[in-house]
């Protein structure tokens, strides 16, 4: 049995559950949300090696008496550069640790209780549910509980790609616009992986992305974006609403669109455009004030998890070896 069919038996319908339950309180979060306040702006500047240091203190402490919540750490850390990680230092994420473990929670060590609110409600919805307690599942039945990191990288494994910064630079197809998401450059058919689970909010062709994926995670607040799927073949067995899992494959990189006619390559370098966008507000979806963020230093992040993939005899490919978040299956 494949792991797909075993994630399936594990999670759906629990997770189906799940999303016909949001989908009741939908219009209750919808008319609370009106009456408060909520984010407009997230600047997420943090390093891989800040993600990759407090990753690991998170985990080597899961099973200690004062667990660190690495969330929680970079929100102090965000209050004492301003957001500003430029300036990193790892003896800062060490001595907040030390302070912790003397007893003080972060909150305390920020000194600053509005700016600490706005960083862990920030990069919460950044980060969040990508550490967690799993249980692995392989292709060939094999199941084993850990905790780390749950999320992908968006390239399977074994597949080359390049990449830089290219978050802002200037687009001028259609309009005059700067660039939302991150290109990663590679060979036309690159598997391409869900990083979280979620559900399939968009699919099919658009004029910019040409054949484009919109995952939405469970807890509302991510929106992947994956764009210029390969002509002719571009999903793996995708359609509005379906359930992914993380690491699961659900399309190829290709080099379409840019062109009102569908099923069209007018991409000159074939390459996936992903990005995530934040949603605190209904509203935000589609309204001017979107929340885009950089993906670059995640980009390097998630490739500490890369879903190894092999090809059927349908020549569809799958992921070999998935982790399942916990919650999902209790």
């Amino acid at each position: 049995m494949h792991a797909r069919s075993r994630i399936s038996a594990y999670t759906r319908a629990v997770i189906s559950f799940l999303l016909i339950l949001s989908l009741i309180c939908a219009p209750k979060a919808h008319a609370e949300a009106a009456q408060t306040d909520y984010i407009k702006w997230v600047d997420f500047g943090i390093p891989e090696t800040a993600l990759a240091d407090a990753m690991q203190t998170d985990i080597d402490t899961h099973d200690s008496e004062r667990p660190i919540n690495w969330i929680e750490l970079l929100s102090a850390l965000g209050c004492r550069y301003g957001g500003d990680f430029s300036v990193y230092k790892k003896t800062d994420l060490e001595r907040y640790c030390r302070a912790y473990a003397d007893g003080q929670d972060f909150r305390e060590i920020a000194k600053n209780d509005k700016l600490y609110d706005y960083y862990l409600k920030a990069y919460g919805a950044v980060l969040g549910g990508m550490i967690c307690e799993y249980t692995e599942i392989t292709a060939d039945g094999t199941m084993t509980d850990g905790y780390g990191l749950c999320t992908y990288s968006p390239i399977a494994h074994g597949y080359g790609f390049s990449h830089y910064d290219d978050f802002g630079a200037s687009r001028s197809y259609g309009y005059k616009r700067h660039h939302l998401g991150h290109d990663l450059m590679g060979s036309v058919g690159t598997p391409i992986i869900a990083v979280e689970a979620g559900y399939v909010e968009a699919c099919g062709w658009n004029q910019y992305g040409g054949w484009r994926i919109g995952i939405r995670s469970f807890d509302g607040k991510r929106y992947y974006y994956y764009a210029h799927l390969r002509k002719n073949h571009p999903y793996c067995d995708i359609y509005e609403g379906k359930i992914v899992d993380a690491g699961e494959v659900i399309g190829y990189l290709g080099m379409t669109g840019y062109s009102r006619k569908e099923n069209t390559n007018n991409i000159d370098v074939p390459h996936l455009h992903y990005g995530m966008q934040l949603i605190f507000d209904p509203s935000q979806k589609d309204g001017y004030n979107q929340i885009w963020i950089d993906m670059y230093a995640l980009t390097k992040f998630l490739q500490k998890n890369q879903s190894k993939v092999q090809k059927r005899a349908d020549g569809e490919y799958e992921a070999l070896n998935v982790r399942i978040p916990k919650s999902a299956r209790d």
